[in-house]
């Protein structure tokens, strides 16, 4: 799939596409839920899931999100992601709206996200806090659940 916008911005689900070492360092360095993470667990992650990355007009990556799927039943939207540089511009709201038409097809009975701070965007998108919180469970295996 490949969207693009008026103001030269692209969005495409190619796999190759992806330029795995910027988004680990964007995941690694900058984005509070994945500081430390090891390139070996991004690559393995981006090789596993549904990749969107955010294209500037030059071609460069701006963005970048990845669902966790089954494409009939589930999936976890995450890594959602938009360089600083292009923060303001609306791309997240792009992303995640692209991400909810890319797999509106499929039917799914749920699509997830987590957010610490970004709860009013994912809203405009149709996302609503989970009805039943107490029903959800999870299993870590780190030391931090987060």
């Amino acid at each position: 799939m490949i969207m693009r916008r008026q103001d030269g911005y692209e969005l495409s689900t190619d796999p190759d596409r992806i330029d795995v070492g910027l988004v680990h360092h964007w995941l690694s360095t900058d984005a509070f839920w994945a500081i430390g993470r090891s390139k070996e667990t991004v690559e393995k992650s981006v090789a596993a899931s549904l990749n969107f990355g955010v294209y500037e007009p030059g071609g460069r990556q701006a963005g970048y999100a990845r669902v966790v799927t089954d494409l009939v039943t589930f999936a976890w939207l995450c890594d959602v992601y938009v360089s600083p540089d292009h923060r303001g511009r609306g791309l997240g709201a792009w992303l995640a709206t692209a991400v909810r038409d890319h797999l509106a097809p499929y039917r799914l009975k749920r699509l997830l996200l987590t957010t610490k701070d970004a709860h009013g965007l994912y809203a405009q998108v149709g996302f609503v806090p989970v009805y039943d919180p107490e029903g959800m469970m999870m299993m870590s295996f780190e030391n931090d659940p987060v």
